[in-house]
Formats: structure tokens, C-alpha cells, sequence
């Protein structure tokens, strides 16, 4: 007699509960704490197995989180099947709003067995590899985003302002900032700010060369060359996204995508009711504030211009791809304006909107669906 146990793991930093759920039992059992260790997962399965007559399959799972896909390719590894759920997507069945580790692991094991949940997507170690790297630079540059606050504002409370032109951290507001001679300790904070700008500043350089060397290897040069025909889209952008989704296929339609990004509107509708709000922000944060800044571009410039850095990316495309881009570049652009100056929408509003359909077209560029 074979039979199929669900095992719901609710994984921590300093460990793992787990619980079964079978549709004989119908019923969570054999809840256990354990160290956060898949080693302590595998001894845990072979005592549930000695309970059991006959054959045992084990279905494990556990939610999105801190933990990545390490112990997801180890369960895999030692032929136990494995998979991630993401957690926006999981039936609730805890109505009674008491949530423990065993109650989330009791949930966990009843999603896998009745199939309310949708997985997620686990990429090559090559493209996690390359995602990590990129959110590391990004980590760096909200550091240096700091530290300009920070600088500006301790000059600021000294009575200090920048006049000899009208943009910061150029390289004369940069010279200027040199150039204060606040005195004694006062100065001291200065230079450590400074030299701490200097040393951000030259590291993200780096990190950017090492990017651009990632993004024209044989594995991405195609695909990042295809997202940057697109305004606003450059190197970094177009990496990042094609490492963030991997593999765009697995999205039957451009809507999809949108909606994975959490880019499309929330709805509250029942009846004769019909409730929009903002976007739902679910699915990865990460790649929809970058459209949300690539589509800062749309926002400026005649419709149909193309900058001759544009031009310059978009060599050595194909024509259709071209066609593409152009066709996508101009329908954003012109639905900006469109909506801000005819319709009066809010600037961020359209903005986002402008976001959403970004990530459609650059489905359609993934997938060859450019017709």
C-alpha cells in the first residue's frame, strides 16, 4: 500500500518545525521541533516512515523567506520533493487570527495536500549567483544615498549652501564640499564623511564594470541587449530583470507578468460594488521599483525622439526587435502625457501605469512575441 504525506515546514534561523497532513488521517500529526538543519528534516521523515505500512511518498514544503533555496535543493539532492510556496498566495485556513510555528506548519502541510498555493520559481545557481551581486551593489548605493543626506545636511545646520551652481554632487558641488574649512572636530566629521563618499562612490564604479562584464557573457548578452532598446532600460535594469524572472515563459501572458510584479490594481468588489485601490505590490519588489525608475523616462522628451545613447544600444539588434522597442518607446511615452496633461492623473499614478506596461513589453521581447 503506497501513501502520500504532506510535510509542512515552517522554517526559521534557529529552526524548523514540522507537522504531516494525509488525506487517510485527514488530520496534521506528528508535529516536531527540530534544528535548522536538512540533515535533522531527513531523520525526521525516516521516523514517520517507520510508522507507516507499505510504501511512503513525502510532499515537503515550506514558504518563501530568509532562508532562499538552500534547503530546497538539499531536500531535492537526497530524493525528497521539495517545493517553495509563495506566501501572497497560500489559502488561510487559521481564521481564529492565533498564528505559532505549529499552526503555520499545519497550514503549510494542507496547502501542499489540496493544492492552494502557487510555487515559486527557483532559478539556476548561475542566475542566483548573479541576482545576489546585483542586490549587493544596489545595498551599496542606498549606503551612498545616505551618506549625500548626510553630508548635506551637516553643512546645512552649519550655514553652509552651494550657490556656485544648481545641481548637487557634481564634481564642483563635490569640489566645494572639499574646499569648507569648518575647523576642529567640526572638520574632522567632514573628511570621514567625505572620505566614506569617496570610498562608496569608486566601489559601485567597480561593481558596475563587473556588471557590464556579467551582462556580455554568452548566457545574458542577447537578452540584456534586447531589453536595452528600450528607454530607461540599461545595463543594470535589463540584468537584473532577466536574473530576477530567469525564465519568462513560464507566464502565459504579459498580464501575468504585470501581476507577478504586483503592478496591476488591487480590487474589493462583491455585488453591485466594484472597489479599485493601488497596485497590489505583491510578487518581487525588487524588479518593480526598477520599472517604476525606468519609467521616470517616459515622463520627459518628444514623443518618437531617440537619444543617440538609445541608438547606440539598440545596434546590432534585429530589425523586428528595433520596430519593437521603437513602437513600445513611442505608446509609452505618449500615454504618459495623455494621461497627465488630457486626463489629469496623477503624475506617480501614470507613472506606475507606465511601469506595468513596460513589464508587458518587455515580455513580448523575452518570449518573441513581437508581433
Amino acid at each position: 500500500m503506497r501513501s502520500i504525506l504532506y510535510v509542512g515546514m515552517d522554517v526559521h534561523k534557529e529552526s524548523f518545525t514540522l507537522c504531516c497532513y494525509s488525506f487517510d488521517e485527514d488530520k496534521t500529526q506528528y508535529q516536531q521541533v527540530i534544528a535548522p538543519d536538512y540533515k535533522m528534516v531527513l531523520r525526521y521523515l525516516e521516523q514517520v516512515r517507520s510508522r507507516h505500512d507499505g510504501e511512503v511518498e513525502f510532499v515537503c514544503g515550506y514558504e518563501a523567506g530568509c532562508l532562499g533555496y538552500v534547503l530546497y535543493h538539499q531536500l531535492n539532492d537526497n530524493g525528497v520533493k521539495c517545493v517553495i510556496l509563495a506566501p501572497t498566495t497560500m489559502a488561510i485556513t487559521n481564521k481564529n487570527r492565533v498564528r505559532t510555528d505549529k499552526r503555520d506548519a499545519g497550514n503549510i502541510a494542507k496547502c501542499l495536500a489540496f493544492r492552494t498555493y502557487s510555487e515559486v520559481y527557483v532559478p539556476t545557481d548561475e542566475d542566483n549567483a548573479v541576482k545576489e551581486y546585483i542586490r549587493m551593489r544596489d545595498d551599496q548605493k542606498k549606503a551612498l544615498k545616505i551618506i549625500k543626506q548626510q553630508i548635506l545636511a551637516l553643512v546645512l545646520r552649519h550655514g553652509y549652501r552651494f550657490v556656485e551652481g544648481k545641481n548637487y554632487w557634481t564634481q564642483r558641488h563635490v569640489m566645494w564640499l572639499k574646499s569648507l574649512q569648518l575647523g576642529g572636530v567640526l572638520q574632522e566629521g567632514l573628511d570621514e564623511y567625505l572620505v566614506t563618499y569617496d570610498y562608496l562612490v569608486n566601489k559601485i564604479e567597480r561593481f558596475d564594470q563587473r556588471i557590464e562584464e556579467l551582462a556580455g557573457g554568452e548566457r545574458y548578452q542577447e537578452k540584456v541587449k534586447k531589453l536595452s532598446c528600450l528607454i530607461g532600460v540599461k545595463t543594470h535594469t535589463a540584468l537584473s530583470v532577466v536574473v530576477e524572472i530567469s525564465d519568462f515563459n513560464r507566464f502565459a501572458k504579459a498580464e501575468n507578468l504585470a501581476a507577478y510584479l504586483g503592478l496591476v490594481p488591487s480590487e474589493d468588489s462583491s455585488g453591485e460594488r466594484r472597489r479599485r485601490g493601488g497596485i497590489t505590490k505583491a510578487g518581487n519588489s525588487h524588479v518593480r521599483r526598477l520599472l517604476v525608475e525606468s519609467a521616470q523616462s517616459y515622463t520627459r522628451g518628444a514623443i518618437g525622439h531617440k537619444s543617440k545613447d538609445l541608438k547606440r544600444r539598440q545596434n546590432g539588434n534585429t530589425p523586428q526587435v528595433i520596430a519593437y522597442a521603437d513602437k513600445a518607446n513611442e505608446r509609452l511615452r505618449r500615454k504618459f502625457y495623455r494621461m497627465t496633461l488630457k486626463n489629469s492623473t496623477n503624475r506617480n499614478v501614470a507613472a506606475t501605469a507606465i511601469a506595468r506596461e513596460l513589464a508587458c513589453f518587455m515580455w513580448g521581447l523575452m518570449t518573441d512575441n513581437i508581433a
